[in-house]
């Protein structure tokens, strides 16, 4: 195994190369290399220089260069990027943290009991620098809101000491570029339900005469930060995953409206395919004795196992809908089948509608969501990986083909029909902003309401075929 060491420098002539020697010679669990990616943030100070020196001497040194000084978060960023560990740590330049407890740190991720490891300065440390009172407090005070707004109970959000699995940490979106980093981070794994375990560790904190740099308006910063990213869900890269799956992330209501309609229609077994994040399977689970979520993307099949790790009646499986021979092991094993935004992205149906049906019992439910009318197709199709929309008498047509009998056919959403145009059809947009889904969502509670009412076709059809 591998650890990748994520040091962000900016102006520390006077300790880099000391902190640095520390970092390689720490103690690390049996058969574990690292590799330390160093990012000079744009130093004046002449700490480019020793770096450069240390790096041509250091095999285990990757060294990356800003040409403007872009902050703390950015600095993160730009060496997530080329870690090649299976985990990660951020480790400060300055010697206020001790990297012989990186063994203490990695403990809970080896044990494979974590997803996060942070390290606390206010649990019982063996040594904590005692420091100006005022600065603790803004720390704690900066914590406990942190706290309220993502429901963890941390000691301590601000610390510099955080360590993850490096194919979770390169799902993250860093959007900060400052010391703004460590709330967002702490909020984005809550909203994800990452495994987060705090570690005591000791702190060497340092005075603003010493070199300290983050000081009271990255504390104000840090409080709008939190309120930013509680509202705006912004938690999977681009390069992992579905697409819709991030956008439904930040739409709760919306998934709980789909959820109603679906739901009595579940019965005792069920088989979803493409589960994602399980947002779906978490608000139907309970009408089931036995709750099959399959999954392809190894990210999204790590998210489902965390989150149903203690749920009795969910098994977590692979199960890619492109390959129908990953249905061959359930012959009539199943009296519900949910198939929701599946189909429009294959590039032939028919195959996995017949896996489906052959995993179903006689008289077993398909339910089906995929969007209505091609007339929308656009951009936004595109960007979602959707390769065709549908009418209601080709998606009956398809289903009927493969042995289904069509019960119930509805259009839902028709108040996102109008907005899907215009982003998609006259602006030639491929993405939906995240504060116009959160709005949306928001008043999901009217739009169902009148749904019925309005004049205009659906964005989504729903479909319930009995085999």
């Amino acid at each position: 195994m591998k650890l990748s060491i994520l040091v962000p420098v900016y102006n520390e002539r006077a300790v880099v190369e000391r902190s640095l020697r520390q970092v390689l010679e720490a103690p690390l669990p049996e058969q574990m290399d690292r590799e330390l990616i160093v990012v000079d943030d744009c130093s004046t100070d002449g700490t480019s220089a020793i770096l450069e020196r240390l790096a041509s001497s250091e095999p285990r040194i990757r060294l990356l260069r800003h040409d403007v000084n872009r902050g703390k978060g950015a600095a993160i960023r730009t060496a997530v990027a080329h870690a090649t560990g299976d985990f990660c740590i951020v480790q400060d330049a300055d010697l206020e943290y001790d990297p012989f407890e990186y063994p203490r740190l990695l403990r809970p991720l080896l044990d494979g009991r974590a997803d996060a490891v942070f390290g606390s300065r206010y649990l019982a440390g063996e040594q904590t620098r005692v420091l100006a009172f005022r600065h603790s407090m803004i720390n704690k005070f900066l914590t406990l809101i942190s706290n309220i707004f993502s429901n963890l109970n941390l000691t301590d959000m601000e610390t510099c000491y955080k360590a993850f699995r490096t194919d979770i940490l390169k799902s993250i979106p860093i959007r900060s570029n400052r010391f703004g980093f460590e709330p967002e981070i702490v909020l984005k794994c809550a909203k994800r339900n990452l495994r987060i375990y705090e570690v005591p560790i000791s702190y060497h904190g340092r005075t603003y005469e010493e070199g300290k740099k983050i000081g009271w308006k990255d504390g104000v910063k840090a409080l709008g930060v939190i309120l930013h990213f509680w509202l705006i869900d912004d938690l999977y890269n681009e390069a992992y995953g579905r697409g819709h799956l991030n956008n439904l992330t930040g739409t709760p209501q919306y998934v709980s409206w789909m959820a109603r309609l679906l739901r009595p229609y579940v019965r005792d077994t069920v088989l979803e395919v493409n589960a994602g994040i399980g947002n779906i399977t978490a608000r139907l689970m309970g009408r089931s004795l036995r709750y099959v979520a399959g999954e392809h993307d190894p990210l999204y099949l790590h998210a489902l196992r965390n989150r149903f790790l203690r749920t009795p009646n969910v098994e977590v499986i692979r199960l890619d809908p492109a390959r129908p021979e990953d249905f061959c092991p359930f012959d009539e094993e199943f009296d519900t089948v949910l198939c929701l935004n599946v189909l429009e992205d294959l590039d032939d149906p028919r195959p996995t509608l017949a896996a489906i049906r052959k995993a179903l019992r006689p008289e077993g439910r398909l339910l089906v969501l995929v969007p209505h009318k091609p007339a929308l197709y656009s951009n936004l199709d595109r960007r979602l990986g959707h390769k065709r929309r549908f009418e209601s008498r080709q998606l009956r047509a398809l289903l009927e083909s493969e042995g289904f009998q069509l019960e119930a056919l509805r259009q839902l959403n028709k108040i996102a029909a109008p907005a899907w145009w215009l982003y998609g059809k006259v602006m030639g947009r491929d993405t939906i902003d995240k504060l116009t889904l959160k709005l949306f969502d928001k008043t999901v509670w009217l739009w169902r309401r009148i749904d019925p009412l309005l004049p205009w076709q659906g964005l989504t059809l729903v479909a319930v075929a009995r085999k």
